[in-house]
């Protein structure tokens, strides 16, 4: 199984939008996902219309914050063929203090250990990670062995970036597994300058993490509002094409990984 954190420390910038129609672009193409969403706004689950009763808050601590236990099978929810999704929202603020409490020397590996169990069957789990940096943020990455940073190709794209990279290296110091993977440019604007230009600074940086760009999309602002994914909302758009490569590649990228001695 893949574990791929859809990550970056600056807002805005598509990791929602990119973690939602990625997960179902892997499940349309016959990939089993599990879509962990890591924000207090509770954006992954709004996207794709469904309201589990229970999320990574119970997932994580066994119980639903009232003394009732909730095994984590509870806590799963099927969101479409081959697509489940794992609740954020508010509740998130209680597990990042209840992750606090825990002793020093375990706190950051917990979200880990409590993944082992549950990843029978599964080919895909993607966290779409809040920007910020907090205990639950380590989580993420101590548990993931891969990241996919959107860079949004407007306004200071690469200092968001840059403050990352930091927080990546550290984690990186404990979890010797973690690698940057794939830098996704997102809201490539044609008209402008500015998105070229980033574009190609980014492609001479990042010659082998670099994904072909997701192009700014009007249905791609339009497809949460009715609780659906890019491709049952407009298939036949532009940022339908744009997700649906992505997929292909991270499946490519994956085979190859496997024929590798």
């Amino acid at each position: 199984m893949r574990i791929i954190a859809v990550a970056m420390a600056k807002g805005g910038v598509g990791k929602t939008t990119t973690a939602v129609n990625l997960a179902h672009g892997l499940a349309l193409a016959g990939q089993r996902v599990l879509l962990v969403d890591c924000d207090t706004q509770a954006q992954t689950t709004t996207f794709l219309g469904v309201s589990p009763p229970y999320g990574l808050y119970e997932f994580i601590t066994g119980h639903d914050g009232a003394g009732q236990a909730v095994l984590k099978k509870e806590a799963v929810h099927a969101a479409r063929k081959n697509l489940w999704v794992l609740a954020g929202g508010i509740k998130l603020v209680e597990l990042k203090n209840w992750l606090g409490e825990q002793a020093r020397d375990r706190r950051h590996a917990i979200l880990r250990q409590s993944l082992k169990p549950g990843n029978q069957g599964l080919d895909y789990l993607i966290f779409d990670c809040a920007p910020g940096w907090d205990v639950l943020s380590v989580n993420i990455l101590m548990a993931a062995n891969e990241v996919l940073c959107p860079v949004a190709l407007q306004g200071p794209a690469l200092e968001g970036l840059k403050t990352f990279f930091g927080y990546l290296v550290s984690v990186q110091q404990l979890n010797k597994s973690l690698r940057l993977r794939y830098i996704l440019p997102t809201m490539f604007d044609r008209r402008t300058r500015q998105s070229h230009d980033i574009y190609h600074r980014l492609r001479r940086l990042f010659r082998k993490q670099i994904c072909d760009p997701i192009y700014h999309n009007v249905r791609l602002c339009e497809a949460p509002v009715a609780g659906r994914s890019i491709f049952e909302f407009a298939g036949s758009a532009s940022g339908a094409r744009d997700y649906r490569k992505l997929a292909e590649r991270l499946i490519d990228d994956g085979i190859r990984q496997e024929d590798q001695p």
